[in-house]
């Protein structure tokens, strides 16, 4: 680890602890060595020199003293929120620890592209969770040997960044679901819905910077507003006495009515807060840091919203799971009390605009039972909550965004209610489509059979052919490898990693594989009229990955090298590319293997090949994973 600059150093200390000078430097008191060992241009690997030099300097760079402390700290800066202030620690043991972490953290990532490239990335995030779990690490210093990847030099190392992040994504998903574990453990008078929505959010972003404090400081911004508002309305307002956390409710309905008002005026006139009607299936509408940021939702979040404010303010809104459109209520009479019409409704999507029972109804333009207007636990709106985004997953276009954010709400809905059997059955019907974690398929399958014996037939096509695809995992087929020099590929003008332009869509992309005829089904090439390019089918075809984050299958008359090459902003780019320079990317060396004579071309005359061709109709292929 030593390197010249730590040798001159060392050469430096070296000097100072000569014979002749060993006597006068050792003599220094405790506090003044400890300070000078402190310098910053001093690393880990001087002190070590430093301490073996003689007994003083190894008492004074002691395992718990303030010298490894200054090491630890100086290298590791994310870690020290673990450690209480002033707390006597064994610097030099934690140092090691951390160290020898990193090392391991390291290799497993490395060696994840090379057992895995041609696995679905889910299966080797379960496999590599166990690895590392296996390490007996602690948590934090993995999570913090995962960002120091993450954090390096942006062009470069770009797979290994790509599976320490997909492997970063996964341990957080499991740490916030331990805690949302924890918290539907809690009785339900202690559970908030604002934590709970927190939670959602941390699952679905967990590579976000999202937290309950964080959160919570921005309501009491709001709620400071808020005061200031109702301090111009009524000075002597009890609400204004209350502490940040305090919230004891107000009794008389007129104060109460003075707060609704008061929040009314700051949240949807001030901050300009409102329901998006124009984005209304947008997943960001159900996260509560985006409905912060952004100051607009659906009636879940928005409702979130508001009942927390108001109880921060002495007023109880309880939630109310009214279909299409959610709902607060805001009791008018004497607790205790559940004939609806004793109620105020509260449409936070609507401006806080206040609603009888009758008025609900033209909401969603037909009647409704009494039932529906019956508040709702907790564990029922974050059930509402993880729905929306369900059903939203449901909807999506079949990529990649729209299957993870499927995957992250079933794994919420059936952590919260783990016997829903249409959802469990969606879960392992999505999972078999994928071909991901076939052993966690055949679990589910078994919970199904076991809660519903009347769904054996869906469930027995599942085992069989799941136990199929087990079955030819164990005998994997070699990949193709594809050379440019073979005569059928002599037509092969264009190479991976070169940065490309569509002629007629305008879209920048990378190339990650080609093939010398297209070798998609008839029915697709009729289905995308090919036969519409001056060459059809019969011309080669790449793929690449777009800008703006989709993977297609172009023609080669339809593509063009960039004027300009710039970087190529696809979460998938790790997956093929090392590195990338100024005019291309290097493929790693698992696309290597698959194209071996590519990157020659790529770093010789490919990228100048003049291709003045007619332009033609774009067709391309939007993939819903990459081979």
């Amino acid at each position: 680890m030593a390197t010249s600059g730590a040798g001159e150093r060392c050469s430096s200390l070296n000097g100072i602890v000569s014979e002749t000078e060993t006597k006068t430097f050792t003599d220094l008191p405790a506090e003044l060595l400890e300070y000078i060992l402190c310098f910053p241009v001093l690393k880990h690997v001087d002190i070590c020199n430093v301490s073996c030099s003689c007994k003083r300097l190894h008492d004074v760079c002691h395992s718990r003293g303030k010298v490894w402390g200054h090491q630890y700290k100086l290298r590791w800066p994310r870690l020290q929120k673990h450690y209480r202030q002033n707390k006597c620690c064994d610097w030099l043991k934690e140092y090691r620890t951390r160290h020898t972490v990193g090392l391991q953290i390291r290799r497993t990532v490395v060696s994840i592209s090379k057992r895995f490239f041609t696995e679905v990335v889910s299966n080797l995030m379960v496999c590599n969770f166990a690895e590392i779990e296996s390490l007996g690490a602690p948590e934090h210093f993995c999570e913090d040997e995962l960002l120091s990847i993450l954090n390096s030099d942006k062009r470069k190392s770009l797979t290994l960044k790509y599976y320490a992040k997909k492997i970063l994504y996964f341990l957080r998903q499991q740490n916030i679901l331990r805690g949302l574990k924890l918290f539907l453990e809690q009785p339900a008078e202690r559970q908030s819905a604002l934590e709970g929505a927190v939670l959602v959010d941390q699952y679905c972003n967990p590579l976000t910077d999202v937290s309950l404090d964080s959160i919570s400081s921005q309501l009491d911004e709001i709620t400071d507003k808020v005061k200031k508002m109702l301090r111009i309305k009524n000075p002597s307002h009890p609400s204004l006495s209350q502490s940040q956390g305090d919230c004891s409710p107000v009794g008389d309905f007129e104060l109460q009515r003075q707060v609704v008002a008061a929040l009314n005026v700051v949240l949807y006139e001030q901050l300009q807060y409102k329901g998006n009607e124009c984005d209304y299936y947008n997943p960001l509408n159900s996260y509560i840091h985006q409905v912060l940021l952004r100051r607009t939702g659906i009636p879940i979040s928005l409702s979130v919203l508001y009942m927390t404010l108001a109880r921060k303010l002495g007023v109880q809104l309880e939630p109310v799971n009214f279909p299409n459109h959610f709902l607060l209520r805001w009791c008018q009479q004497q607790r205790g009390s559940e004939d609806i019409y004793d109620f105020v409704y509260i449409d936070a999507f609507g401006k806080g605009k206040q609603l009888t029972a009758k008025e609900c109804e033209y909401l969603i333009g037909h009647q409704v039972t009494a039932d529906y207007y019956s508040a709702i636990s907790t564990t029922e709106v974050l059930l509402r909550m993880v729905g929306n985004l369900l059903n939203i997953g449901k909807r999506g276009e079949g990529n990649e965004k729209s299957y993870q954010l499927l995957r992250d709400s079933l794994d919420l809905y059936l952590t919260v209610n783990p016997d829903n059997v249409q959802y469990l059955l969606l879960q392992a019907r999505l999972y078999f489509h994928l071909g991901i974690w076939p052993e966690k398929v055949l679990d589910i399958l078994q919970h199904i059979q076991a809660l519903d014996p009347s769904q054996h037939g869906a469930v027995g096509y599942l085992v069989q052919h799941t136990l199929e695809h087990i079955q030819h995992k164990k005998h994997p087929v070699e990949p193709e490898v594809k050379r440019r020099s073979v005569p059928e590929h002599v037509e092969v003008q264009y190479s991976i990693g070169l940065i490309m332009k569509h002629k007629r869509s305008g879209y920048n992309c990378v190339i990650y594989g080609w093939d010398p005829k297209c070798t998609m089904s008839q029915e697709w090439i009729t289905t995308m009229r090919v036969h519409q390019l001056s060459r059809g089918a019969n011309q080669p075809f790449y793929n690449v990955l777009v800008q703006d984050g989709t993977c297609r299958y172009a023609a080669q008359e339809n593509l063009e090298p960039h004027s300009s090459p710039l970087e190529i902003a696809h979460p998938e780019v790790g997956r093929y590319f090392s590195e990338f320079h100024d005019s291309h990317y290097n493929a790693n060396e698992e696309l290597q293997t698959r194209y071996p004579e590519d990157m020659e071309e790529t770093l010789g005359t490919g990228v100048f090949l003049n291709v003045d061709q007619p332009l033609c109709l774009h067709f391309h292929y939007l993939m819903t994973s990459c081979p």
